[in-house]
């Protein structure tokens, strides 16, 4: 609010607009993306340092976004659909498209041009009004699709630290190439990526419920460490004032079951940690969709009660295989003789 006032009275320059297209996936015949509009904060991950990462930190919650912005996205073919951001700058096309995984390269993604269809629009616009979005649809080689969580799972975070005081610590003052995947956990998922026959592409769907804020932080760390590339599904940061009904279902739980539901002729390989709730989710997950999960693996934390916790919900549960392990070695093991990798 302040901003703008001081924008309207020209004591603080308005920065340039851009437009966030997020990875999201979707079918042959369903168009699906999202993303936001919003100013060009200057965020720089190339630069390294504590100021820098607080810097970048700051400038991605403090984001400056475009409500009821009128925005156009062209396919490959020049087919072109138009949409309009909600009140937080937030879109979303969610349509049915004939024809489009005959648009998609190789590895099963579809390339879209995102623009301002706005004429009157007098502010700056970065890039020439042309930004990108992608959607994945699984390739036809794919053997089956794998959906993992990010903190605590590839991504050292610190959620089960006191008041989650080291996830807060990492945010703010790392920087991205900084940060630490666990050992291995690159390794194993390009072998599933990859598949029994090692040829299969197999989809990669990474969810979190890390805020949207964080979707470009989250996606320099997937490349910058050679995990394989897939949709990132995160949320909208609610703030301690948020009234808005909470959802039924936690987030996380909420977009698997959409991706099961998009692929039902598909199986899945389901991967977290024993920190938080992934076990409760992804056991309940199974129990709804038992004939799509091929094995689930929860990696352990350095949090004793939570571990045996978990221990004891697998025991009981028999619908599909499904491992608690302390390093990636172990499900690599397990996969392969399940048949899952090479």
């Amino acid at each position: 609010m302040l901003k703008d006032v001081l924008q309207k009275l020209r004591f603080h320059p308005q920065d340039p607009l851009q437009i966030h297209g997020y990875q999201t996936y979707g079918t042959d015949n369903h168009l699906y993306l999202l993303g936001r509009a919003l100013e060009d904060e200057g965020v720089n991950f190339d630069k390294t340092g504590v100021a820098n990462a607080f810097k970048n930190a700051y400038k991605q919650f403090r984001s400056d976004e475009l409500p009821n912005a009128k925005l156009k996205i062209r396919l490959p073919d020049d087919r072109v659909f138009y949409t309009e951001t909600d009140s937080d700058g937030y879109f979303k096309v969610d349509q049915a498209v004939e024809g489009l995984r005959k648009l998609t390269n190789d590895q099963g993604w579809l390339q879209l041009e995102l623009g301002y269809d706005d004429e009157n629009q007098k502010r700056l616009i970065q890039n020439d009004n042309r930004f990108s979005g992608q959607m994945l649809i699984p390739s036809k080689k794919a053997e089956y699709g794998v959906i993992s969580d990010i903190d605590d799972t590839i991504l050292r975070t610190g959620v089960t630290s006191l008041l989650k005081w080291r996830v807060i610590f990492n945010t703010l003052f790392k920087d991205v190439g900084n940060r630490t995947p666990f050992k291995g956990a690159a390794s194993f998922y390009n072998k599933l990526h990859l598949g029994k026959s090692g040829e299969a592409s197999n989809p990669m769907f990474y969810v979190s419920n890390s805020p949207w804020n964080l979707y470009h932080y989250l996606q320099a760390f997937i490349k910058n460490n050679n995990f394989p590339k897939g949709a990132i599904l995160l949320r909208d940061f609610r703030t301690p004032f948020d009234r808005t009904q909470k959802p039924e279902k936690p987030h996380k739980q909420q977009e698997i079951r959409n991706i099961l539901s998009t692929y039902l002729d598909m199986q899945f390989v389901l991967i977290g940690d024993s920190g938080e709730h992934d076990a409760d989710i992804y056991i309940e997950i199974a129990e709804e969709f038992p004939e799509q999960i091929k094995a689930i693996y929860l990696r352990s934390v350095n949090h004793e009660k939570r571990v045996f916790r978990v221990r004891g919900l697998l025991e009981r549960f028999e619908i599909t295989p499904a491992l608690l392990v302390k390093e990636s070695a172990m499900a690599e093991d397990h996969a392969r003789e399940l048949g899952l990798i090479q």
